[in-house]
């Protein structure tokens, strides 16, 4: 039980000129100094989930990544106040997958700093059986909090991914320990 949470972090923007690398960067080297995690990120860019929610081979491959797992974060931009359809569809791809585990929520975009999409987010997981940790990182204005190396001196946001990162790690203990006593009921 000592051993690393599984994190994987879902990169959500598809969009060929997207701004997520530029958080999702900055996030991956913040948890470059965390042991209590091992990282891995799925760019929904680089997945074809069929909007359909057919099962494909590569359906089931993302499925197996995420039930290795013991935690998420979500980095999202927000359109037209909500978050991408490539999230929805990664999410709606895999059911028991997500259950009984926790997931935080990186977001960017203009002057709301993609919380409204967080808000949104936070409902659908609950559905999916999923533990919403309270703290979330937000970027408003996103393009003008980080330097051209990718990084930020945005001391809120700093402050907010260490809070969320120890909330993710003691959900993901949690949660791993009781899954390994009994399975979730859901």
């Amino acid at each position: 039980m000592n051993a690393p949470l599984r994190l994987e972090i879902l990169v959500a923007s598809a969009r060929p000129e997207r701004f997520a690398d530029v958080p999702a960067g900055w996030l991956v080297t913040a948890l470059r100094e965390r042991p209590d995690f091992e990282v891995g990120v799925l760019d929904l860019r680089d997945w074809s989930l069929p909007t359909d929610l057919t099962d494909t081979p590569e359906v089931e491959d993302y499925r197996s990544r995420l039930a290795a797992a013991d935690a998420f974060i979500a980095v999202t931009s927000e359109y037209n106040h909500g978050y991408p359809a490539s999230l929805k569809t990664a999410l709606d791809s895999a059911k028991r997958e997500w259950r009984a585990k926790p997931i935080g929520f990186v977001s960017y975009g203009g002057l709301s700093g993609g919380l409204r999409a967080v808000e949104q987010l936070r409902q659908v997981v609950a559905e999916l059986h999923m533990v919403s940790v309270r703290e979330s990182v937000s970027f408003a204005q996103a393009k003008r909090r980080f330097d051209k190396n990718g990084m930020t001196n945005d001391d809120a946001a700093i402050d907010a991914c260490d809070r969320m990162l120890n909330q993710l790690a003691w959900w993901g203990t949690t949660l791993r320990a009781a899954r390994t006593v009994e399975p979730y009921p859901g």
